[in-house]
């Protein structure tokens, strides 16, 4: 809805590598534009130029497509690495921006790898305040997850970021893990976050938690929940005789043990995603006898149905999720949900009021919880669901995002 007269006379530079609808940070990135437009700012994007973009009558400033998957002579690959480090491009491109532009407050998501933290002393320097939301824990971890051979790690910790490539943490490559160790030890040294950034906003309070702990100064950090608008997700589909899990098939995301622990409880599980342990996961399924479905990428209308139709929503996490939008769109469909006691899952969840908790790992502990959902009657699955619904649309909403946003940019003087 827009409110008249609320952003009169204001600009914000909006920043992320991708400027298409590619995973979670771009999601929050163009919702959050969509928002501050509504409400009469003028918005202006700084990305990398990508053939699946939108279209923007900003795109001459976007730098050079980098896509680090594909083949590259060897001159390529030292140019790719050192912008890694210290994009000059993104540096030269956000000073013509701003010098244009002139805006009155910049919000940075992702920058890493491709645009590079280069951008922010060019925005300081202008006098312009700069926030970035933590979609995750890059500024603590080198390789962004604390995640190492499927379970937590926090070995870089103290300043000992050498371990990332002791540990060869990116893609198992002493090539790869060695740029990104250069690359957290020049960002530290030339203060690229710690001297530029006004504020930090996450979006879980155990992400904001950990960040501290590892080292950001609390006064410099915020906590702003991610939003989605209940209004846009119709709930009330007949309950199915399901659970549904929906993400990327990858081991931290603890399939193995969701399927294990359906097949103890005998719990039907629908799984819509793909990813690298696709294969793995089918055997397994084939295997324990377990009622698994693979229904492949979903989205949109398709997932929601899914969702919507199912008993719960599933999120077995054994890694540090930070603050999972499916956990609030569920809600927003009306379903409850089981959460992995583990990262910011469990501060989404409240026990036996809008679903249930379980321990990470724990096949048991997980066919548990199924079954006591599974002892639930409709009625009672549905009040949960509605439970979650209504704490979405009060503290998970557009309106309470756009204040809190709207607080912290006058803040830091916007």
């Amino acid at each position: 809805m827009t409110q008249s007269g609320e952003g009169a006379g204001k600009r914000l530079l909006a920043i992320n590598n991708y400027y298409y609808r590619r995973g979670g940070a771009e999601a929050v990135f163009l919702d959050h534009m969509a928002m501050f437009a509504g409400i009469g700012w003028d918005v202006v994007p700084f990305a990398m130029q990508h053939e699946s973009n939108l279209p923007s009558p900003w795109s001459e400033y976007f730098v050079s497509e980098i896509e680090y998957g594909r083949k590259a002579g060897l001159l390529r690959r030292v140019e790719q690495a050192a912008s890694v480090i210290y994009s000059r491009e993104a540096q030269r491109n956000i000073g013509r921006l701003i010098e244009r532009a002139k805006p009155s407050v910049a919000h940075a998501h992702n920058v890493y790898h491709h645009l590079s933290p280069a951008i922010f002393p060019t925005l300081k320097q202008a006098g312009i305040p700069v926030v970035m939301t933590a979609h995750d824990l890059k500024l603590a971890c080198p390789a962004y997850k604390m995640l190492r051979d499927g379970r937590p790690c926090e070995d870089c910790r103290g300043g000992r970021v050498y371990n990332v490539l002791r540990h060869r943490c990116i893609k198992d490559s002493v090539t790869l893990s060695g740029v990104v160790l250069v690359e957290t030890i020049v960002h530290r040294l030339l203060g690229l976050y710690r001297d530029t950034l006004a504020m930090l906003v996450v979006p879980s309070r155990f992400y904001l938690d950990k960040l501290v702990d590892w080292g950001w100064p609390r006064e410099r950090a915020t906590y702003i929940p991610n939003f989605v608008d209940v209004e846009h997700y119709r709930p009330g589909r007949e309950e199915g005789d399901y659970v549904a899990f929906a993400g990327r098939l990858a081991p931290e995301k603890g399939l193995s043990t969701l399927i294990a622990a359906c097949a103890l409880a005998g719990t039907r599980l629908v799984i819509a995603g793909t990813g690298p342990e696709e294969a793995e996961l089918r055997a397994q399924a084939a295997g324990s006898g377990a009622d698994v479905t693979f229904a492949g990428h979903l989205s949109g209308e398709a997932l929601h149905a899914l969702i919507g139709g199912a008993q719960a929503l599933v999120l077995p996490s054994e890694w540090y999720e930070n603050a999972p939008i499916s956990v609030l769109e569920a809600y927003a469909l009306g379903r409850p949900v089981i959460g992995a006691e583990i990262g910011g899952i469990p501060e989404m969840v409240l026990p036996g009021e809008t679903g249930l908790l379980a321990p990470p790992g724990d096949v048991r502990g997980l066919a548990d919880s199924l079954a006591t959902l599974a002892a639930l009657t409709p009625g009672e699955r549905l009040r949960m669901g509605r439970a979650g619904r209504d704490w979405v649309a009060r503290e998970f909403s557009s309106a309470a995002y756009r204040a809190r946003t709207l607080a912290l940019y006058a803040a830091v003087g916007a």
